[in-house]
């Protein structure tokens, strides 16, 4: 499993930087120096997780269960609704709604204590929404993983998906609690890859966050 690379900024977050691209052919010749070769490159159907996929292969496959979920969307559904009974996130929000006209301000690439703010209530299912609840995209992701007993005659495949994807599927195999995913979602570099090998008894880490295409410190992004 292969996080896309660096993103653009948060008004336009659904595509590659340009350092994104220069991730995702660092990722490509790495494993072409290695001799690894997939026989199957998939993706979610967004755009950053494509162009990252495009990097690897001319023959890829995209499948909408291994997108992440649209943070948009959830501020959306659930920011007016918080900004109501918590001062602090909605003052907070309120000026990032203002920083983010600012191409160069640095609220593009971190996160901000009223993005975990939002994202906890929609965990936690404060609200209702109409967009994509949190238990709807985590059995989705479930059934991602699933799904890939359907390629039994491929010995080895890629799978470009997001931060989240991975850290569901990651704590999925030790029944490890929902915070537990964002820890390790959060760990996640751009291009990094997190392979898991099917056993007998199930799917197994064999390694998490892998980054060896990436040799500067300077190119070693989260956001």
């Amino acid at each position: 499993m292969i996080r896309h690379g660096q993103a653009g900024s948060r008004t336009d977050y659904d595509r590659l930087s340009e350092l994104g691209h220069r991730q995702a052919q660092l990722l490509s010749k790495w494993f072409e120096e290695q001799g690894i070769q997939f026989d199957q490159v998939m993706s979610g159907d967004l755009r950053r997780q494509k162009e990252t996929a495009a990097a690897l292969s001319r023959d890829t496959v995209s499948n909408p269960q291994w997108n992440e979920f649209d943070l948009d969307a959830v501020y959306g559904c659930v920011a007016p609704q918080l900004s109501v009974i918590d001062e602090n996130f909605r003052a907070e929000y309120e000026v990032m709604l203002q920083a983010v006209a600012d191409p160069d301000n640095a609220i593009h690439r971190r996160w901000l204590s009223s993005d975990f703010a939002l994202v906890q209530a929609w965990v936690a299912g404060r609200f209702e929404v109409e967009c994509e609840t949190w238990l709807g995209f985590h059995q989705r992701i479930l059934g991602a993983l699933d799904s890939l007993e359907s390629y039994s005659d491929a010995q080895r495949i890629a799978i470009v998906t997001s931060a989240t994807p991975i850290g569901i599927s990651t704590a999925k195999l030790f029944e490890a609690p929902v915070p537990k995913v964002f820890e390790l979602a959060g760990s996640l570099h751009n291009s990094s890859f997190t392979v898991f090998r099917r056993r007998q008894t199930g799917w197994s880490l064999a390694g998490f966050n892998h980054t060896p295409h990436l040799g500067e410190e300077k190119l070693r992004t989260m956001r």
